[in-house]
């Protein structure tokens, strides 16, 4: 969290509540998920093997539902983990078309081929480097991931996913963490999130530990050479980021026409930075407002690159600003102009529930919400509605039954990420306790949405 003069003023005058830090929401989700495993959550055998089954009548078996089929199902045990606990997932598809992900647990990440009928096979994993942590993150540039982990000294792996294409699924592979690597960065130790640039090559990790020294902030790693990662620079002038999306930036504000843009979640503000000379990057505008609790994630809305999605992770557990009914809620942010952005709107949820994270895909926004699962979002109406009221939910997948009963609790159990950029149109969510499933949306827009 930011302590300068400036940023507290800029609060103050918002209206808003002091945001967390991260010290502060990683305890919240430790203490959760102590309970949690006193209560069996992630046992062995805890949850059953589900067959592909589709959504009728508002249920997919156990699971409820909107326009959203299942189509696989992989428990955390099936996919080689002995913590039975997952947190972030990505995807890759090879040169060939094969469609693959990479499965964050906390002892590893599994290696998972998704097949021409949405099922899924386990391939392998790779354990983590040092020790396991309920955080790791990875994402893929060309044929390469890049994982990063909060576990201690566990650096950047970098993997070759076209290891992957000639496993036989009979003998899945436990891969090396040292033979089988790529590489091995070690230019930080602890990381959050990681960040992937593929038009740039460059990597960025957020959140890394103090002996790092970015405060947390844009650690930049130009990949270009996978097999020799090296240090591009650092942004820390804004304190701990979170997250961010970077892009070469084509939207209306001119001035930064062919510039590479990034937009961090600095948990509370949104900073809009100028990183094309990474020796040298600059902070255009750091933008809070009304319930700022913990700025988590977000995504750019379209290529125009007029809108941006925002969520909060602390906003609806604390019952902070626009979410204090707890329903979850999505912020609006005009980013016409990139030193002076504006929060035009929001979206609430018909669901009680925590966001975590959000990718736009042809004007739906997939959204993973802890214990409401994958909801998906019709965003297409925000450049003629920015107040964001002709946003509506088109469908949804809730994957943690336990909360049904309740109507939804702001809690930190459910799905962690959803990845839902494959040709094929199917989506994939990973959750904490039992696995990752394979799903179809069938809804408005789903023609159109994977092509």
């Amino acid at each position: 969290m930011k302590t300068s003069t400036f940023l507290a003023a800029v609060t103050a005058f918002a209206g808003t509540a002091a945001a967390e830090s991260m010290a502060k929401l990683r305890e919240l989700k430790i203490d959760t998920w102590a309970r949690q495993h006193e209560a069996g959550a992630y046992d062995i055998d805890r949850y059953q093997a589900t067959a592909a089954t589709s959504c009728v009548n508002g249920k997919a078996g156990e699971y409820q539902c909107s326009n959203v089929d299942l189509k696989g199902f992989l428990r955390h045990q099936d996919m080689g983990s002995s913590t039975r606990k997952g947190n972030d997932i990505w995807g890759w598809t090879a040169p060939n078309g094969r469609e693959f992900a990479t499965v964050g647990q906390t002892d590893g990440t599994a290696f998972v081929e998704l097949l021409s009928d949405g099922s899924l096979v386990y391939l392998g994993r790779l354990p983590t480097q040092t020790t396991s942590s309920s955080w790791r993150d990875m994402k893929v540039i060309g044929n390469h991931v890049y994982i990063g982990s909060e576990a201690s000294n566990h650096g950047l792996q970098v993997f070759d996913l076209t290891k992957l294409l000639d496993i036989d699924p009979s003998s899945p592979k436990v891969f090396s963490t040292t033979s089988d690597l790529t590489a091995i960065y070690k230019g930080f130790g602890s990381s959050h999130n990681i960040v992937a640039h593929e038009e740039t090559n460059m990597i960025y990790a957020v959140g890394t530990a103090a002996s790092a020294g970015c405060r947390g902030g844009l650690f930049m790693v130009n990949v270009t050479n996978p097999a020799s990662p090296v240090k591009a620079g650092c942004l820390s002038a804004g304190g701990y980021v979170h997250d961010a999306q970077c892009v070469i930036y084509k939207g209306p504000d001119t001035r930064y026409t062919g510039k590479e843009i990034c937009f961090n979640f600095n948990e509370d503000t949104l900073d809009i930075v100028d990183v094309t000379s990474k020796s040298s990057p600059k902070t255009l505008s750091s933008k809070t407002y009304n319930g700022a609790s913990y700025t988590h994630q977000g995504w750019l809305l379209d290529s125009s690159m007029k809108y941006l999605l925002l969520d909060d992770e602390l906003d609806e557990y604390y019952g902070n600003g626009k979410a204090s009914n707890k329903k979850t809620t999505t912020y609006i942010v005009d980013i016409s102009s990139l030193t002076a952005p504006t929060f035009s709107g929001i979206y609430q949820s018909p669901a009680t529930s925590i966001d975590h994270n959000q990718y736009v895909v042809k004007g739906l926004s997939y959204q993973s919400n802890y214990g409401s699962g994958l909801r998906i979002v019709d965003v297409s109406s925000i450049p003629s509605k920015p107040d964001g009221s002709g946003l509506k939910q088109v469908g949804f997948f809730d994957c943690y039954p336990e909360d049904d009963s309740y109507g939804g609790r702001a809690e930190f159990t459910g799905s962690w990420s959803v990845y839902p950029f494959f040709k094929s149109g199917y989506v994939l969510l990973n959750s904490i306790e039992r696995g990752v499933f394979s799903l179809k949306y069938t809804g408005a827009g789903a023609a159109f949405a994977s092509e």
